[in-house]
């Protein structure tokens, strides 16, 4: 025992003596002076940066530990994770101006304001610099890099850190992503040898369990919610991105373990076409001071490859379009402590030192370039109005509905992007639509954010290049299945711009009558899948009609609750208060019928069928692909708050699937699935059980002859000879990454019930090309004669797409296998598809053949 314990003593001490000597000569040059009087990291961690991984909990007693103790600094703490973890920002500059920071900020944030910003002299303000790392969280070493960052721009005596912080403002971000930073973490010290740390790559440390700590808690890759901000760690970071709005962003990832080191400009080509040139002009004029640094400790480098700056819905990409440069930096990983490369033995401090002096490079640059970064964001605003006042397109204007959540959702997504939306005060008719007063904002051109309203409206089919690191096309209201015109300038006199909307403009206040016969609940809401779900759950009987129902001449169409007030386990007195809650809350109308008759039949029908609770069990593990699941997890359990139980594949032996209706394979090769389960899931059809299969588990169904789904398949190349330095170009322009495409919906049909239009938009990012049935009745979703809207896609790709399904329904015995081509729920984003799910989901059951 005593022996253990004293090899396990000097092994540490080894590991700290080794660590203690890299942080004054390997991450910072010997000869660097500190203050004494801040903490080392190791003085707080108890052991030195690059021993371990730190987790986020560490990470944040050591940027706390920095703010009690250096005067250079203020920490805010902008939000919180779904897992209740704290996001920091440590503010650093010198004492004099953190001591006026909020004056600094006011004076700062002027330069945005195109009748304010002519006036201000640069010459003397500091430029703001926000530094984030690791918003993937298995890619570890820019957070473990921020904590030496902090110490040297807090500690360093240098006069050249004196100088910097004067004219300078650092908003240092250690954590772009603390639950998936402190996943990553226990994965890989869990896994870590204490004598000898294995560096093989297949090593467990190297292999990450599934599902990686690469996304949030509900496996979001957070590096794409920069544009959509739908979870908490976007919506904190975009608060404080606009509350400082900085010039300069840099944001620190890792790719895989044979690379070297990426620093920006990308492909030149792949620049989304509204990003002004003078941002590669100041992209380049960095670059010297990347290579300097990297030269310096002898590190292989690149750019101008593989990485590009087009979607804005990525961290380096979204500065570029809001005055400001972003910068992405991409480190090989080690994937743990060390690992076997191509270029050698890969250590987890080398990994930290490089972003670490890419970091410090930025700031000698910015330092440099202060004024000119200053001018570039002042000039930004005001060409952005110049350009918006002399466009024939003068505002955009969307039809909200009456669905208070929609219009919420919208509205709230353009205010965190500082965008505008006034009130429409008179009906107006454009581009075949119509558009009335309380049902519809107005996005006016002329504002600061002109170039990124344009980026969320605009629609596009025609590219410099075929390919793209990740979508195309982004179009917000078709995201949420919204109709929408522009206006040109005498349009927009005639409709006049009201207030603006800090709100939804409707309201769905309802009182629900206790000695109401019957109650009808609209299924066209966002939210009813919530409501449906608790009214399931509580025991009440609900049943849904499948022709339109006419109260008072109003119709209400297939999809329409009805909850009769005879032959509940539950009391009107009981019901009543529930319903009034629910419809507050969701923001769904109810309506109390005072006998059974209506204007298209009566209440006692067979027309209206009984919707029975759903139990559904979600597909994970292995051979599912995380963001997918995460996607369908996040929109059952968050949005409409569905109960979900996740079953993982390897797991699947021991769940009973008679214990659920509903099964749900989202996108997956499904390669790891136990091969009795194909035995256990037919008699579970058989008995009337739900199966809805997406994406690849389509291509599962198909393969294994399950639910009676067929698919087509491009036609391979023909061409016999091509040159081998075009296979990435022609293979890759092949890839539909992320287009928007147009559908015809089957209103009548269970799957489209909620839907009034039968035009609606799918986010296509696959190339899987479902046939229709041959049922004439079992196609709901197809695809038009001319499918692509806006985005990229292969000639061949869009021509055999044409009149395909998008879902196709099909009855085996009692059961329903319902496969979609596309994922309803993209990055909790595509909101207007979401209501395909939920229909598939509880309407199911009813569809008939």
């Amino acid at each position: 025992m005593n022996y253990r314990r004293l090899l396990i003593a000097t092994v540490l001490f080894f590991c700290f003596s080794v660590a203690k000597s890299q942080l004054a000569g390997y991450y910072f040059p010997a000869d660097t002076r500190f203050d004494p009087a801040i903490p080392t990291p190791q003085r707080v961690l108890g052991y030195e940066v690059g021993a371990w991984h730190v987790t986020h909990d560490q990470l944040v007693r050591y940027i706390e530990t920095l703010n009690r103790t250096s005067r250079r600094t203020r920490l805010d703490t902008i939000g919180y994770t779904y897992e209740q973890r704290p996001l920091l920002n440590l503010i650093i500059s010198s004492p004099a101006n953190i001591n006026r920071l909020e004056e600094i900020r006011r004076q700062h944030l002027a330069l945005s304001d195109p009748t304010a910003s002519a006036r201000l002299d640069i010459r003397h303000m500091p430029a703001v610099v926000y530094l984030g790392f690791s918003i993937h969280g298995n890619e570890p070493s820019g957070s473990n890099a921020s904590m030496l960052l902090a110490y040297y721009l807090t500690a360093g005596r240098d006069a050249w850190v004196d100088s910097l912080l004067r004219h300078t403002i650092v908003i240092l971000d250690p954590s772009f992503n603390p639950d998936g930073l402190n996943r990553f973490a226990n994965w890989a010290n869990m896994h870590r040898g204490i004598v000898h740390p294995d560096a093989t790559p297949l090593s467990r440390e190297h292999v990450e369990g599934w599902p990686s700590g690469r996304t949030n808690h509900y496996w979001f890759d957070l590096n794409r919610d920069w544009l959509p901000a739908q979870h908490p760690e976007s919506q904190a970071r975009l608060a404080q991105y606009h509350k400082w709005k900085p010039n300069w962003l840099t944001d620190h990832h890792e790719m895989g373990s044979n690379g070297t080191f990426f620093f920006q400009p990308g492909v030149s080509a792949r620049i989304h076409p509204l990003i002004p040139t003078r941002v590669d002009s100041l992209t380049r004029r960095m670059v010297p001071y990347y290579r300097h640094a990297l030269d310096s400790i002898g590190s292989l480098y690149y750019a101008e490859e593989g990485f590009d700056d087009f979607y804005f819905g990525k961290g380096s990409t979204y500065p570029d379009i809001n005055g400001a440069v972003g910068i992405l930096f991409e480190q090989a990983s080690s994937r743990g402590h060390r690992q076997e490369t191509d270029n050698g033995l890969l250590t987890f401090p080398f990994t930290i030192r490089n972003h670490l002096n890419a970091a410090l490079a930025t700031l000698r640059g910015v330092g440099e370039m202060r004024t000119d970064l200053l001018e570039h964001q002042r000039r930004f605003y005001q060409d952005a109005v110049r350009e918006a006042e002399a466009s024939p397109v003068q505002a955009w204007v969307v039809n909200l509905g009456r669905d208070v959540s929609r219009q919420t959702w919208l509205l709230g997504l353009l205010a965190r992007h500082q965008i505008g939306a006034y009130a429409l005060q008179q009906e107006i008719k454009s581009g075949g639509e119509v558009f009335v007063p309380g049902q519809a904002c107005l996005i006016p051109a002329i504002q600061p954010q002109y170039k990124l309203i344009r980026a969320l409206f605009e629609v596009e089919t025609s590219f410099r290049d075929s390919l793209f690191y990740d979508i195309s096309t982004w179009t917000l209201p078709l995201a949420a299945n919204l109709s929408y015109a522009t206006l040109d300038r005498k349009a927009l006199r005639e409709a006049g711009i009201g207030p603006q909307l800090v709100q939804a403009p409707g309201t769905t206040r309802v009182q629900a009558t206790a000695d109401a016969y019957a109650w009808l609940v609209r299924w066209d809401y966002d939210l009813a899948p919530r409501m449906l779900d608790v009214l399931l759950r509580t025991g009440v009987r609900v049943k849904v009609a499948t022709q339109p129902v006419g109260i008072a001449g109003v119709a209400y169409p297939e999809g329409t609750l009805m909850i009769a007030r005879q032959g509940q386990t539950l009391p009107p007195v009981q019901i009543a208060p529930l319903l009034d809650s629910l419809a507050n809350v969701c923001q769904v109308p109810v309506v109390s019928l005072a006998g059974g008759e209506t204007s298209l039949g009566y209440l006692g029908s067979s027309t209206f069928r009984l919707v029975e609770p759903p139990r559904i069990l979600l597909l994970a593990g292995e051979g599912t692909e995380a963001y997918e699941v995460g996607e369908i997890w996040h929109l059952f359990d968050y949005r409409y708050q569905v109960p979900v139980t996740m079953g993982d594949i390897s797991q699947l032996s021991r769940i009973k699937l008679d214990d659920f209706e509903v099964i749900i394979m989202s996108d997956g090769a499904y390669n790891t699935l136990p091969s009795a389960f194909e035995g256990q899931l037919r008699p579970w059809l058989d008995k009337g059980g739900r199966l809805i299969a997406m994406q690849g588990a389509v291509s599962w169904l198909a393969a294994h002859a399950v639910g009676g789904v067929s698919l087509k398949t491009l036609a391979a190349d023909t061409l016999k000879q091509r040159p081998y330095n075009t296979r990435e170009q022609v293979s890759g322009a092949r890839v539909t990454g992320g287009a928007i495409c147009k559908v015809t919906l089957d209103l009548t049909h269970p799957i489209c019930y909620g839907y009034n239009r039968q035009d609606a938009f799918v986010f296509r990012n696959n190339n899987l090309f479902l046939l229709p049935s041959a049922n004439p009745y079992a196609s709901p979703v197809r695809y038009q004669a001319s499918p692509l809207i806006s985005g990229y896609m292969d000639e061949a790709n869009a021509n055999m797409l044409r009149d395909k399904a998008s879902v196709t329904v099909t009855r085996v015995g009692a059961g329903v296998v319902i496969a979609m081509s596309d994922n309803p729920a993209f990055r909790a984003y595509w909101i207007g598809t979401n209501k395909l799910l939920a229909n598939a989901v509880y309407f199911g059951g009813i569809i008939q053949q």
